[in-house]
């Protein structure tokens, strides 16, 4: 799968690093794994989508769509009348996303390869804006959720789903341990663009405010994270995902790190497979 640069689209450059992890082996890996990691959150997709409630004829922008599986189901509610565009970074995600709607016959569910902080949308062209941990990544995001703002009609809402602090998600934090190997692995500022920079709710709500949205509210809201059903799938998917951690290590505490993991997950397998702590923000704002 070719690898696309950031100057084959209009990129910000504060998401000029996004573009090219996307594009290069963090998006093919995603992409080859995209089932997986899509179910992985799976709990947290009734309490999404009852929270968007999308109608028939409605228009949705779905932002950081990746595979595209919150663009799919978004078009089966808006129906014939309505559509669904999924907008992302990545292209071999876009390709997956394409295929997918493709393979379950659905015409309304559009993709488009962009940077939604600065991609010109049609203004208020839109309904309702979504994303399923997909928006806490903008290098400016004031920018970007004021140029969102700007394609919904005035009335319109947005649903995000954005992961809560680092310290509150073990589907992370517990994985890096076992694979540090005796290092001190560095974390990154808590407000940095990231999985986690939405996790202060006081933060989110003036960023929001700030970018012209009104009524903005952050819902609690917590599920288990499933690696896979059982300790093998799961060590190969998480030993992939975090393979820059391993990179350094010689082959005796690559060794290691590698069966700290392996006990880690396996402390974790129950009948759901191998699930993990986790918390989230549902963060619902209206456009004014």
């Amino acid at each position: 799968m070719a690898a696309v640069t950031p100057t084959s689209l209009q990129v910000d450059p504060t998401n000029a690093d996004q573009a090219r992890a996307w594009n290069g082996d963090q998006g093919a890996y995603w992409a080859a794994h995209a089932s997986a990691f899509e179910s992985a959150a799976s709990g947290y997709d009734d309490a999404f989508s009852a929270a968007t409630a999308i109608t028939a004829g409605e228009r949705v922008l779905d932002v950081g769509c990746g595979a595209g599986g919150t663009t799919v189901a978004a078009a089966r509610r808006a129906g014939p009348a309505g559509d669904a565009l999924g907008v992302d970074l990545s292209a071999p995600l876009l390709e997956v996303a394409r295929a997918r709607a493709r393979a379950e016959g659905i015409g309304n569910a559009r993709f488009l390869q962009a940077d939604a902080q600065v991609h010109p949308f049609p203004t208020a062209g839109f309904d309702v804006v979504i994303s399923r941990t997909g928006a806490m990544f903008f290098g400016d995001p004031v920018a970007a959720f004021t140029n969102l703002a700007r394609a919904v009609r005035p009335g319109g809402r947005m649903v995000l789903l954005a992961w809560q602090s680092l310290d509150r998600n073990e589907w992370l934090t517990a994985p890096v341990a076992a694979l540090a190997a005796g290092r001190e692995i560095p974390t990154p500022p808590p407000h940095a663009p990231g999985p986690f920079a939405f996790g202060d709710p006081d933060r989110v709500r003036d960023l929001l405010g700030s970018a012209g949205w009104a009524d903005v509210r952050c819902t609690d809201v917590q599920a288990p994270l499933r690696y896979g059903g059982d300790v093998e799938e799961a060590h190969q998917l998480v030993s992939g995902l975090m393979s820059w951690l391993l990179a350094d290590l010689d082959d005796e505490r690559r060794r290691q790190a590698l069966e700290d993991l392996r006990r880690s997950l396996q402390e974790h397998l129950g009948p759901g497979g191998v699930r993990y702590r986790s918390a989230a923000w549902l963060v619902t704002a209206r456009r004014p």
